[in-house]
């Protein structure tokens, strides 16, 4: 698998829309429990208002019409392994991945179990690709922005750790531009 994320809200699956749209095998667990499902969102730039069940809702068939596979189940640890990670179930299963994105919320179980670099406010320490201190490893949203948390800034987050990655599987820079459909 290319990439394993970890945390199914805006930031998660906004990074699994662009890796699935480039074709790259991403697959996001989650148990769809983010703080969205308590959010009316009118702040989100070309959505006058929306509920964010609704956005969660409309947001995953999205990403899995992408290709991007959402898996119901709890993470219970991640570790390096080789020039990827390890990412074990709660049933004990393990799969492997090449990239990891962390999109805990405010909860950094996983990423103090790989040893990321942490800020005195608690955030994991990004740079602006959204790159932590372990290479292949990403933190998106709240997990990296706790102070500063925004369904459109963790979105964000998302698109910007997976134009990150495709570059890096591509070996070069990349841009995802969609045109409309040609006029008859």
């Amino acid at each position: 698998m290319d990439v394993v994320i970890v945390g199914d809200g805006p930031g998660g699956l906004s990074a699994a829309l662009f890796l699935a749209k480039a074709g790259l095998q991403v697959t996001v667990y989650g148990q769809d429990k983010t703080a969205m499902h308590w959010a009316l969102l009118r702040n989100y730039l070309g959505i006058a208002e929306i509920h964010g069940s609704e956005f969660q809702k409309r947001a995953r068939a999205q990403v899995e019409s992408f290709g991007a596979r959402l898996v119901d189940a709890r993470v219970e640890s991640v570790e390096k392994a080789g020039d990827g990670f390890r990412v074990t179930l709660e049933g004990g299963e393990a799969v492997t991945a090449r990239f990891l994105v962390l999109s805990e919320g405010k909860s950094p179980r996983l990423a103090d179990q790989l040893g990321l670099a942490r800020a005195e406010n608690g955030a994991v320490v990004t740079d602006i690709h959204a790159r932590t201190s372990l290479a292949g490893v990403y933190a998106v949203g709240r997990l990296a922005r706790p102070d500063r948390s925004q369904a459109i800034i963790s979105a964000g987050d998302g698109a910007s750790a997976a134009i990150d990655i495709i570059s890096t599987v591509r070996g070069g820079p990349y841009t995802d531009w969609d045109s409309p459909p040609e006029n008859g």
